[in-house]
């Protein structure tokens, strides 16, 4: 059988796990079509996608990403604090929250309230995955040609 290569589109379906084993995605739910992606786009992890393309179709494996090949370290010049009276009227601020922003340039990013001070607000534009190791348990479902 033949493995998928840059151009051909893949359907797979996925479960990512922490170290712990928190799973913090997957498309094995009843609300949740398998993924589809182009190989050679550049638009998933790269051991992800190279790990796909060394999959046959109907093949399952596991891979295991570490943080500096999946999303990165926590950077802390991405933590910062940002004044309440930023915040549109009808918005409380809650821990866990996260809000879109934008930056000087007007590029949106989105960052996650942390802490809540007195007049300020504690935010982490970090991506919520950014120093964790991850583990993905992945099922080679289809391999499309474009």
């Amino acid at each position: 059988m033949a493995k998928p290569e840059d151009g051909n589109i893949v359907v797979v379906n996925y479960t990512g796990k922490l170290k712990d084993g928190t799973i913090f995605d997957s498309t094995n739910g009843e609300d949740r079509d398998a993924f589809e992606f182009k190989l050679g786009e550049n638009k998933v992890i790269p051991k992800f996608e190279e790990t796909v393309k060394e999959m046959e179709k109907g093949e399952e494996k596991t891979v295991e990403i570490k943080s500096e090949d999946a999303y990165g370290e926590e950077k802390d010049d991405l933590i910062f604090e940002m004044p309440k009276s930023k915040l549109p009227d009808d918005l409380e601020p809650q821990k866990e929250r996260t809000l879109q922003m934008q930056d000087n340039k007007g590029n949106p990013f989105y960052a996650t309230i942390k802490d809540i001070k007195d007049e300020t607000l504690v935010l982490d534009a970090n991506h919520p995955l950014a120093g964790k190791d991850l583990t993905f348990e992945i099922e080679l479902v289809d391999i499309k040609k474009d």
